[in-house]
Formats: structure tokens, sequence, C-alpha cells
């Protein structure tokens, strides 16, 4: 795959960059999950059912799924600092209408909105950020915005949560609001303009990207975040119902979670650059026996950190090394591949809030994280196969031999 590289006197402007594409990744990784920890609020306050109010989750991830590909292909050719911007831009402003809905259906359409932004956001700044640094550290890049999103489950999310639980679920997202507003000014500020990593029309890209090899990757992504979203979106209720907690202590739980998330993301950058595949494959292995482990031990409140520890090392350690598959293994697609493994990510994101609100209104939150195993242990095998995908080749100029003889052969290698 191609990638545009920024010249070697731009390495210290490199590092603002990348900060500010993080600090982007942060505001929307805090929106997309602060619902977790506001859930039963948003339920109590617009007269739905928790497993209803779950939808939100899902909506967005839908958003990211479905309208962030759509919003790629119709700025393929817009430079990308500039998408970056409207993007932060339009985010500001769903936020804002979330922050005032006072129907759930308003409430929905918003987050379908900015999910879609979400989506192509994180596209467009993987892309940006592989442009930034040498070839050896593309990994680690990419998971400085996956990193982002991490380290909004530390602070964003735990935040987000008291904020809400203190003066109500409108607060947090007019705090979004005001983050947002930050990281456009820090993107307007820092991040220059760079080549994209993909070459073509649309429709070259759309070849190589859709291409059989990356959606075996994309659905490899699909399973991995899905197995583990049908236990995340529910995990407040799960520790309040199961592990017995008091509601004020979910938040803590969550830090727990999101702390080790941040570290894994940041440690899987590394282990991307290593071995994408491997990692993958080593990832979905501790998955199983780490939600397994929370659905053995779920009332036994010392256990369950400690099954949220691992999960979170490895549950957010995987990304960066499927994001760089997905986009390696693109090739010249690599601008919409891009986006793509952020829709897989998130569509598995949806059916997993879907599936676990399913168990949990027919089998009770005791059940939810078993079926994350589940869906997790049907992906190991499909994990396993992807490791021989092979990266297709840099396309070449012809090599023209103005001395042969017209006669000669098509066949014919030149020497």
């Amino acid at each position: 795959m191609r990638f545009a590289t920024a010249p070697a006197d731009t390495a210290p402007k490199s590092k603002h960059a990348l900060a500010a594409l993080g600090l982007g990744a942060f505001v929307i990784g805090t929106a997309e999950l602060v619902v977790v920890g506001i859930l039963n609020l948003i339920a109590a306050s617009q007269h739905v059912s928790v497993s209803s109010a779950g939808l939100l989750v899902t909506s967005y991830a839908l958003g990211i799924a479905i309208g962030a590909p759509l919003m790629t292909a119709l700025t393929i050719r817009v430079d990308r600092r500039l998408v970056l911007c409207v993007a932060l831009a339009t985010f500001l402003l769903g936020n804002l209408l979330a922050a005032f809905a006072t129907a759930f259906g308003v409430l929905l359409v918003a987050r379908v909105l900015t999910g879609t932004i979400h989506g192509l956001f994180i596209g467009v700044a993987c892309a940006v950020a592989a442009a930034l640094v040498p070839p050896e550290r593309r990994g680690q890049a990419v998971s400085m915005i996956f990193g982002g999103i991490a380290v909004s489950t530390v602070l964003g999310v735990p935040l987000g949560t008291l904020i809400g639980q203190a003066l109500g679920w409108q607060a947090a997202f007019a705090g979004i609001v005001g983050l947002s507003a930050v990281a456009l000014a820090a993107t307007l500020v820092f991040v220059p303009t760079v080549e994209g990593s993909g070459s073509g029309t649309l429709a070259s890209q759309s070849r190589h990207a859709f291409a059989p090899r990356v959606l075996a990757m994309l659905g490899v992504g699909l399973l991995l975040m899905g197995g583990q979203f049908t236990a995340f979106t529910y995990l407040t209720p799960f520790t309040e119902q199961v592990t017995a907690i008091p509601v004020g202590a979910v938040s803590v739980f969550l830090l727990i979670f999101g702390v080790s998330s941040a570290v894994g993301t940041f440690g899987g950058g590394k282990l991307a650059d290593r071995n994408a595949s491997a990692t993958l494959l080593a990832g979905n292995v501790i998955l199983v026996l780490t939600l397994g482990l929370l659905y053995l031990v779920g009332g036994n409140a010392v256990m369950v950190a400690l099954a949220l520890v691992a999960w979170g090392l490895v549950g957010f350690g995987v990304i960066p090394s499927l994001q760089l598959r997905v986009i390696t293994l693109a090739g010249t697609g690599g601008d919409l591949a891009a986006t793509l493994g952020a829709s897989a990510v998130n569509a598995g994101i949806a059916a997993g809030a879907v599936l676990g609100g399913w168990v949990l209104s027919g089998h009770g939150v005791r059940a939810v994280p078993l079926a994350a195993v589940i869906v997790c242990a049907v992906a190991l095998p499909a994990t396993w196969a992807t490791r021989w995908l092979k990266v297709p080749p840099a396309p070449a100029e012809p090599i023209i031999d103005r001395d042969a003889a017209p006669q000669a052969s098509p066949l014919t290698t030149a020497g």
C-alpha cells in the first residue's frame, strides 16, 4: 500500500498533529460510550425501558457502520484536513441536538448523525496519522487515534457518568459539546494538509477496499467487537445486579476498564508493528477466557475487577492490529478501507448491543457475558484463518524495452 509521508523536518509538528487527532478521538469516544454509564437515567427520563435505551448505542454504531462509508465516498476527493474540521464541527452540533432533545426519537436521530461523523473522523484521522510517521511506526500512529478513544473510557466516560448522575444526563452531552470545540480548534492549528493514503478514483478504491481479503478481515472485527459489546453495553446493570455494587461505585469499575483499555491500546500499537496477525489471534483467545471468567465470577467484586483489567488490556489492544491489517490489505483502496474498519467494528457494537438486550430481556443480565463468550469463540477460527491473507503488491510502472522487436510475444519477460 502506498502511504504519503510528511517530510522529515516536520517531525516535531507531527507530534502536535497526532496529539490533536488523539484529542478528537477522545471526544468522539466519550460521546459514544458515555451513554453506557447513564443508560438508566436516560431510560427513566424518556420513559422507555433500559433495553430500549440501549438502542442509543445501536443507533450510534449503525451511523458509523452505514453512514460513515457513504460520507467517505462523498468526500474522497476533499482535502483531508478540511474533512476533519467539518466533521468535528458537525459532531459538535449533533451533540448539541442531543443535549436539548426532549423526545427519544430526536435523541436517536442525534446519535445516528454523530455516529456517522464518528466513523468519518476516525477513518480519515487514521489515514492522516499514518502519513505523518515513518513506515515502521504506523501501527503506533494508528494507536494514537484509538488510544484517544481508549483514554475516553478512563476519563471521559467515568466523568460523564458522574456529571450525568449529579446534574442530569443532558449535562454529559453539554460537556461533550465543549470538548468538541477544543478539539476543532486544535485540529485547525496543528494538523497539516497531507496527501491521501489511497489512490485512484472512487470506483478503483471501492474495488480494492471491498476485496474478499479485506471483507474477511472486516468480518473478524465485527465478531470480536460484537462479542465484547454484547457484555459491555449492559455492564452497568450487570455490576449493579449481579456483582451487587452500589450505584455510585459503577464509575470505579468503568475506570478500571478504561485504564486497562488505554494501556492495551498503546501497547497494541507496538505489537501491531511487530506482527498484527499474531496479535489478533492471541487477543481473540484471551477475550474468550476473560469474558468466560466474568460470567463465572460475576458475584465476586474483586474477581470482576480483575476480569475487567484483562478484558480492557486485550479488547482495545487488538484494534490497532485490526485497522492496520484492513488498510494494508486494501492496497490502493486505503482511504475508503480506513473507514470500513471503523464501520465493521461498530456494526459489531450495534449487533452486540441488540444481542445483549435480547439476552437481558429473555434470560436476565446474569447470562449476558455468556453470550459474549459464545460470539468471541465463533470468531476464533476466522481470526486464525486470516493469518494467511496476503497484502497485495504495490502497483508498478510497466517496464518498456524500447529495443524489443515488434513481433515479440507479450508473454516474454524482459531480462
